[in-house]
C-alpha cells in the first residue's frame, strides 16, 4: 500500500526554518504518541494535556483515531495492513505538525509495535522528537470501562480483529513514558506529562 507511484517529483525547501517557526511560538514542536488499548484513557489524557497546554500558552494539536477515521483514513478498516496504513499516514502527518513547531498529541491504539517504530524511525530521520507515552491498564480495567460498548461487541463476534480480544496488542519496550490511568488521576498524568515536556524543552 506504501509503494511509491509518483515520479519527478522532488522536496523543495522554503526559507523559513523549523527552528524560525519554533522560535515564533516559543516551543519545540514534537510528537507524544499515546498507545494503549481501547479504553485506557489515551484520549482522555491526551484532551486534558491539550487543554493544559493551551492555557499555559502552548499551540497543540490533538490527533484521535476515530477523528481521523472519519476523515483522511475513512477509506481503511482495521486489518493488519490497514492498520499499519492507518498509522503510517498518521506519522507522516505528525511530522508536518512538528515541522510547523506544533506539539502534537496522537492518540492511537496502534497495536503493533513495528507500526510504532516506522513512526518514530520517521521523526528519527527528520531530527524531530517524538516521545512514545504508554498508557498502560490491564484488559480487564478497560473491558469495565469500555466506553464505546466495544469490547461487548467484540466478545459476541460482532467486531473481527478487535485488539486485546481477536488481535493481539504489543506492548512498547521503551517507552519515554508509562502511565497508569487505573492507578494515577488525572491531574497526576498531565503534572507528570508537563515535567516531561519541560524536562525535554519542548515547552
Amino acid at each position: 500500500m506504501t509503494d511509491v507511484k509518483a515520479t519527478n517529483v522532488y522536496w523543495h525547501d522554503g526559507e523559513v526554518s523549523r527552528e524560525d517557526r519554533n522560535k515564533l511560538l516559543k516551543q519545540k514542536g514534537a510528537t507524544l504518541w499515546f498507545t494503549g488499548l481501547s479504553g485506557s484513557g489515551k484520549s482522555t489524557v491526551a484532551v486534558a494535556l491539550e487543554k493544559a497546554l493551551m492555557e499555559k500558552g502552548h499551540l497543540c494539536y490533538r490527533l484521535d483515531g476515530d477523528n481521523i477515521r472519519l476523515g483522511i483514513n475513512k477509506n481503511l478498516g482495521f486489518s493488519a495492513e490497514d492498520r499499519t496504513e492507518n498509522i503510517r499516514r498518521i506519522g507522516e502527518i505528525s511530522k508536518l505538525f512538528v515541522d510547523t513547531g506544533v506539539i502534537v498529541l496522537s492518540s492511537f491504539v496502534s497495536p503493533y509495535r513495528a507500526d510504532r517504530d516506522i513512526v518514530r524511525e520517521l521523526h528519527d530521520a527528520g531530527d524531530m522528537d517524538f516521545l512514545e507515552i504508554f498508557v498502560d491498564v490491564p484488559l480487564d480495567v478497560a473491558e469495565q470501562r469500555d466506553p464505546k460498548g466495544l469490547y461487548k461487541k467484540a466478545r459476541a463476534g460482532e467486531i473481527k480483529n478487535f485488539t486485546g480480544i481477536s488481535d493481539p496488542y504489543e506492548a512498547p519496550l521503551n517507552a519515554e513514558l508509562v502511565l497508569n490511568s487505573h492507578e494515577q488521576s488525572l491531574e497526576e498524568e498531565v503534572e507528570i506529562l508537563l515535567a516531561m515536556m519541560s524536562e525535554r524543552g519542548i515547552i
